[in-house]
């Protein structure tokens, strides 16, 4: 071998060595780099390979650890298995205690799973933001790789969170309107811990430490149609999440509670006509907060014993709002601040409402009347259903069967009296061009809910004779468009005073439209359907794929009625240039500032007699305060017994209505008999008597949001006992209403909690307290009761409302232990646009101190007023009154029952828009 050999195959393998070096691999690198960078490119090649990339199988331990209760299902609405489980990651195990609960979930998420893990944290002038990158693929199409956090110091006691994608706008809901604080608030009474490790945060309450909200990374998933986080609470007290059929304080054994409106008549489990995703929580201690999901999406919310609770939205971002209380009325503050006061209604509209489904005529709408006005019912006002439509199509009216509506309203108005109709959204899509303007001016305005296209209107079918098409309320012509079609019926046909919006879900006898919805779309077929009635989201109403102005029904079908209330409430108000009074089925989060509700179609029987009262409860602290049930029920006919004790439950429903269908027969109290018609007359007249304090509550929900009739622990926070109470309820935080939810009972029992209560209707002082007190309840009778320390002011009542007004006021002063007590009075002309922001009203602070002196305080008097105070009754008078004197001059007109300990003051004559002093001894 030559010498020279080695060196030349050193050179030729240096020579190839530096060549692999220099430009194959990085040939190779470049090639791959543009592989993954097309892949990048290219979603749906990305999407399918995350998809393989699942979190690794948990270990024993991590299993083993957590207890049934802390159990998060892995694997919702799905068909489970132990293999099915294990390819998500998730723990498969037969529940230690197997009579604990049937809900146990075998199938959950292990310790320290996680999809997300943190990239930086960092503090801002607002508060906290951070991104979090994907470190898994969830069991869903399309998960956003990078997400933001954004934490903002909003208030004091308001906190905002939100997770979104910062690369894509997805949707958010344009209403309620939030304002954007450009400044974050200090001295806040949270802080907001976040956990880096295993990706979320806590929310904890300053003044004792307490963690109130702590999220889990296990099952955090942010997919495009599929995002969930679950959350660990301190409590089980938990109210709200509405709106469904419930018993108030919400089940915690893993119960989904479905979020999608629907028409569907309150039955359990299945969700209903509104979605409002806020609930209260109130710890032992009586300390209390709220948390609101701002989110229109379909959703399920499953409110677990740990105690915990799960979102799962399909749609949206994650965007949510913490109200720290810490007192039950100040949660409903802060969060009515945020999302919407509730409306003040017009005077009128707190009398008796009378309706039915299945007037054959006006003739017959008029016979009824007669009849119950005859019998001495105090109808306020009278409102029609569908029946007076022509051919049920919108502003229109029945020439033949209803002919004379002008007249019949004009002489409602000429005795003081109102009127009120149905109007549905849909209007009918199958009339001849130029023969009905709705059609054609809807056409013209171009302001139809779209189907997937964009470019046809979508084509349903309701009341209407062959098809119905749906205003997209969204539009910015929509307003426009309805005030038109109103003023129409209101100018030229007859003039109504307020209206009553139905089928607002939206509701359609078909599901998806006449022609059917896009197949294999994802809107119309997501990979989740929350637990919601027909599992298919289109299931009697549009196809999710409609197009509205501010997007895909997908995104806004749970703001139609919503839309709707907002721009019939501007209309009335356009018309009439008088306070709007609207009445809707469907609502969403707000709708308080623009319309009541009333609970839809609910059955005559007793059980759901007694679920009227978890409803009202429910609107009430969504802030929502008008609201009722139809009296008697709306679904199949009552029976005597039913109604007499429904009637004097309805009597202090907030919205008090007797409505039924069409082919019930009538339920109205004259129709009834005489056992009905006195229980209506005695309940009444509590109402009517306390109308004065009732308009009041609803100017405090105006100013304060706070809710009008209420469960007793917003009054009584530090009595656990009042936790769970769902049968009995107050009036603000001076009238106690416990009625008679039982066949057959002429007793009661009910709670009082600790301090002074008096029989309204004989004044007596309730000697015993606490659980299990029985209180007598004729069948006429319904148990009302003063609560010590408060005043109450009245009117003497009168055929009509208008009449009401014209009568002198008095005050019911119910002294506490220490003969001490406080009310208050709002008064304004009952119906004008912006008394409040004018200062055309009147407030009065009544006081009584331990001297048995009562006084008045005139914060605000208006001019135009006429407000004389004629009569006191004092309570709990402890001995016999010898002298009086009223703005320090004797007065004779006087009276003391000693066995009622109860002081009359009679013939008074003193101006309420001046101080006074009463005094006596």
């Amino acid at each position: 071998m030559k010498p020279v050999e080695k060196p030349v195959v050193l050179s030729v393998c240096r020579k190839l060595a530096i060549a692999i070096i220099v430009v194959i691999i990085p040939l190779i690198l470049f090639l791959q780099w543009n592989k993954d960078w097309e892949l990048f490119k290219n979603p749906a090649i990305r999407v399918q390979i995350a998809e393989n990339v699942q979190p690794p199988a948990p270990g024993i331990s991590q299993c083993s650890v957590i207890n049934d209760t802390m159990r998060s299902d892995c694997f919702p609405r799905g068909n489970a298995s132990e293999k099915s489980c294990a390819l998500r990651g998730c723990c498969w195990m037969v529940p230690k205690n197997t009579t604990t609960s049937k809900n146990v979930p075998y199938c959950f998420y292990p310790q320290n799973y996680t999809l997300y893990e943190f990239s930086n944290v960092s503090s801002t002038d607002l508060g906290v933001t951070a991104f979090l990158k994907k470190s898994f693929s969830s069991p869903y199409p399309n998960d956003i790789d990078l997400l933001k956090l954004d934490v903002r110091f909003e208030t004091e006691n308001r906190l905002n969170v939100k997770f979104f994608d910062p690369n894509h706008k997805r949707y958010e809901p344009q209403i309620p309107e939030v304002a954007v604080l450009e400044t974050a608030a200090k001295n806040t009474s949270y802080s907001v811990n976040i956990n880096k490790k295993l990706p979320g945060f806590n929310v904890v309450r300053r003044s004792n430490n307490k963690v109130v909200f702590e999220t889990t990374s296990a099952g955090f998933t942010f997919a495009d149609q599929f995002l969930q986080l679950t959350a660990f609470l301190p409590t089980k007290n938990i109210y709200g999440l509405g709106v469904h059929r419930n018993d108030f304080v919400l089940n915690t054994d893993w119960h989904n509670i479905p979020l999608f409106n629907t028409d569907q008549p309150p039955v359990d489990n299945i969700n209903l006509y509104s979605s409002h995703p806020f609930f209260i929580a109130v710890e032992d201690d009586g300390t209390s907060f709220g948390v609101l999901l701002l989110n229109s999406n379909a959703m399920d919310i499953i409110v677990q014993p740990a105690p915990a609770i799960t979102y799962r939205t399909i749609g949206g971002i994650l965007n949510f709002y913490f109200f720290l209380g810490p007192t039950p009325l100040q949660v409903i503050e802060q969060y009515t601040e945020l999302v919407g006061r509730p409306m003040l209604p017009p005077y009128w509209s707190l009398g008796f409402h009378l309706c039915r489904f299945g007037y054959k005529s006006l003739d017959d709408a008029k016979s009824i009347l007669k009849k119950n006005l005859d019998a001495g019912i105090t109808v306020e006002t009278q409102w029609l259903d569908i029946d007076y439509m022509q051919n049920r199509n919108d502003f229109t009216h029945d020439k033949v069967k209803f002919n004379g509506m002008k007249e019949f309203v004009q002489d409602l108005h000429k005795d003081g009296r109102h009127f009120i109709i149905i109007m549905d959204p849909g209007v009918s899509g199958s009339e001849p061009q130029g023969t009905y303007p709705p059609l054609d001016d809807a056409i013209e305005m171009d302001v139809l809910v779209k189907d997937h296209t964009g470019s046809h209107p979508i084509v349903g079918k309701v009341w209407n004779p062959k098809s119905t098409v749906f205003p997209d309320f969204t539009h910015p012509n929509a307003t426009k468009y309805w005030v038109k079609q109103l003023r129409a019926l209101y100018e030229k046909q007859f003039q109504f005073d307020g209206l009553w919006i139905d089928m607002n879900d939206p509701s359609n006898f078909v599901s998806g439209s006449l022609t059917g919805c896009p197949s294999a779309d994802a809107l119309e077929e997501p990979p989740y359907v929350p637990a919601i009635r027909g599992n298919v989201l289109r299931d009697r109403t549009l196809c999710m794929t409609a197009k509205h102005a501010w997007g895909s029904h997908y995104d806004l079908h749970n703001l139609y009625g919503m839309t709707e209330a907002v721009a019939t409430n501007f209309a009335l108000a356009e018309l009439r240039e008088k306070r709007p009074f609207v009445i809707s089925r469907s609502s969403f989060i707000g709708q308080g500032k623009y319309s009541g509700v009333w609970t839809g179609d609910v059955y005559s029987t007793w059980q759901d007699l007694y679920h009227s009262i978890p409803d009202m409860l429910t609107y009430n602290l969504l802030g929502i305060p008008m609201v009722g049930a139809d009296i008697c029920g709306f679904n199949g006919n009552t029976t005597v017994p039913l109604c007499q004790r429904w009637t004097q439950l309805g009597a202090f429903y907030p919205f008090s209505r007797n409505h039924n269908e069409d082919s019930a027969f009538g339920q109205d109290p004259a129709s009834l008999g005489p056992d009905v018609v006195n229980s209506f007359k005695k309940a009444f007249t509590v109402r009517y008597t306390l109308l004065p304090y009732l308009y009041t509550l609803f100017w405090n929900a105006n100013m304060n949001g706070h809710p009008v009739a209420r469960a007793l622990f917003f009054e009584f926070p530090n009595d656990k006992a009042t936790f769970a109470i769902n049968k009995q309820f107050m009036w603000g935080p001076a009238i106690h209403i416990i009625p008679v939810l039982e066949e057959g009972m002429t007793y009661v029992k009910g709670y009082f909690p600790k301090c002074r209560w008096f029989n309204y209707y004989n004044f007596e002082e309730l000697v015993n307290h606490g659980p299990e007190i029985s209180i007598s309840a004729p069948m006429d009778t319904i148990p009302v009761f003063l609560r010590g320390g408060r005043i109450v002011p009245t009117q003497e009542p009168n055929v009509t409302i208008a009449l009401s007004r014209k009568n002198s006021f008095g005050l019911l002063v119910v002294p506490d232990e220490k003969g001490e007590s406080l009310g208050a009075l709002f008064w304004d002309d009952g119906e004008s646009i912006g008394t409040i922001d004018k200062a055309e009203y009147a407030q009065i602070i009544f006081a009584l101190d331990q001297h048995s002196t009562l006084r008045s305080s005139v914060l605000t008097k208006h001019k135009s007023l006429n407000m004389k105070l004629a009569s006191v009754s004092v309570l709990g008078v402890g001995s016999a009154v010898s002298k009086l004197t009223v703005n320090q001059k004797n007065f004779d007109t006087f009276k003391y029952y000693p066995k009622e300990k109860h002081l009359e003051i009679r013939d008074l004559t003193i101006d309420l828009q001046e101080p006074f002093e009463i005094s006596w001894s």
